[in-house]
């Protein structure tokens, strides 16, 4: 492998072999020490195989080793000769990030911290296969996959603002209910509006720092100790088994023998299973918003029960990271409609593109990257010049650097939480494992992921968060 240094943050393999496009690396040196640990480089060589992939093969600066593509990959494809690939989307199918603005201090919650996050922890339900206790029929299912948040606002769990400050308003419309399988389904109609377990997590914040006053007004963060509110989840056992049968399809319908790893099966675009599967992996991606909508409202309900008013908890913004889309990019001084794939990555709009909503238009869309638990999480703002670097894309998060197994065998989940008790921090959680496994120390330094972001122009700094109550699966 040849890796080339292109400029502090920027590294480059040229195409070899059966590569089609170069693979890019942003990663200071550090991170990019912690990526060339696993198979991450070896990954986006291999995403850079793929027909119709046009530019580059992408990897963000939280990047590690995932399933097909790696986790902060991005591709993008040609409309007519690209394909789409489950690995490329990942399991769990938007699963994304929301975050809130109370008008709150934290000294104000400070009294009833520990009530909120019992209030909330007991309101949420949380942890692997939870569901709630009433289950949603086939027939109300169906529309929440058709129609997503749209259905949670129009049922009672929100409003309309909520919808303008979520990525594709809350629904993806190209989605498909009667392509996704009733097994899907099965799984995920007692598990809407559930956290789920892995890295998901409710977490209760403060401002920490604002770096950009001006931006962090438009979003309605006005000053140090504001206190916000991150929902971290996903589309549950309904997405992952979408995922599940659309790489069995696949794998039946075109085989595996031409791929240099057959984790990156894949449909053309154009080819009715590749149709059936973006369907598909919409109906999911609505899920997921719904979900995240439904929480939210739970939160709000929670807020006014124990403080006596959830006023002024709005939405700055949500956003998905695990995605396959159809844009417009400008390449070549030409508009061009391809699919960009975001594996563990975000979409990160600079001023002035259609998709933002118009209350943020003319500064650029909110990017959220959350940080590993117990740790600082940030604000950025998209920028025109990410479209030209990446398609418009970003980091999603801090990324692992050891795996759950490791985890487990060097941390314990009680010790973790007597630490961030010491340091005022409450932890809920259902399980000792999952606290384990997701220890901050099994994740990459995520203010070095912030900082290479905002030096390459991946995204811009806007604010800091410091955690106040953190909620675990």
């Amino acid at each position: 492998m040849d890796l080339k240094k292109i400029n502090e943050f920027l590294w480059e393999i040229p195409p070899w072999g059966k590569m089609k496009v170069p693979a890019r690396i942003y990663a200071s040196a550090s991170l990019l020490e912690s990526v060339q640990r696993d198979r991450t480089l070896e990954q986006a060589q291999n995403v850079a195989t793929l027909p119709g992939i046009i530019q580059a093969s992408y990897v963000m600066p939280d990047a590690h080793q995932g399933y097909g593509f790696p986790i902060g990959g991005v591709a993008a494809f040609d409309e007519k000769e690209g394909i789409i690939s489950p690995g490329g989307v990942g399991y769990d199918i938007n699963c994304g990030v929301r975050l809130l603005k109370t008008e709150y201090s934290g000294s104000d919650l400070k009294p009833r911290l520990a009530a909120l996050m019992s209030g909330i922890f007991q309101e949420v339900p949380a942890g692997v296969g939870k569901g709630r206790k009433t289950k949603l029929g086939m027939a109300v299912l169906d529309e929440v996959l058709n129609r997503g948040a749209e259905w949670a606002v129009d049922s009672g769990f929100g409003s309309g603002d909520d919808l303008q400050r979520t990525e594709e308003y809350g629904r993806m419309k190209e989605a498909n209910p009667g392509v996704v399988s009733r097994r899907a389904k099965e799984r995920g109609l007692s598990q809407l509006g559930t956290l789920g377990a892995g890295n998901h997590f409710l977490e209760l914040q403060q401002v920490e720092e604002i770096y950009n006053q001006p931006v962090a007004k438009r979003f309605g963060l006005h000053s140090v100790g504001q206190v916000t509110i991150m929902i971290h989840c996903g589309s549950r056992g309904l997405g992952h088994q979408v995922a599940s049968d659309y790489i069995r399809m696949m794998e039946d319908t075109f085989g595996t023998k031409h791929l240099v790893d057959r984790e990156l099966v894949y449909a053309p675009l154009q080819s009715s299973l590749g149709k059936r599967y973006y369907q598909a992996m919409c109906a999911a991606v609505n899920f997921a918003f719904a979900n995240r909508q439904m929480i939210t409202h739970w939160v709000r309900e929670v807020f006014k029960r124990i403080l006596g008013s959830s006023q002024g908890i709005e939405m700055i913004y949500d956003v998905c990271h695990n995605v396959a889309k159809f844009e417009n990019h400008l390449l070549e001084q030409q508009k061009r409609r391809v699919c960009v794939h975001r594996k563990g990555a975000t979409r990160s709009f600079g001023p002035g593109r259609p998709e933002i909503p118009d209350c943020y238009r003319d500064v650029g869309q909110p990017v959220i990257i959350p940080g590993s638990m117990g740790t600082a999480s940030y604000l950025l703002v998209g920028t025109n010049e990410a479209e030209k670097l990446s398609f418009s894309s970003t980091a999603h998060g801090a990324g692992r650097v050891m795996s759950r197994h490791e985890a487990l065998r060097r941390f314990r989940g009680e010790e973790i939480k007597r630490n961030l008790e010491k340091r005022g921090i409450i932890l809920k959680s259902t399980s000792w494992k999952s606290v384990a496994e997701e220890a901050s120390a099994a994740y990459k330094d995520v203010d070095e992921v912030v900082r290479t972001s905002d030096a390459v122009g991946l995204g811009k700094l806007v604010a800091k968060f410091s955690p106040l109550g953190v909620m675990k699966g």
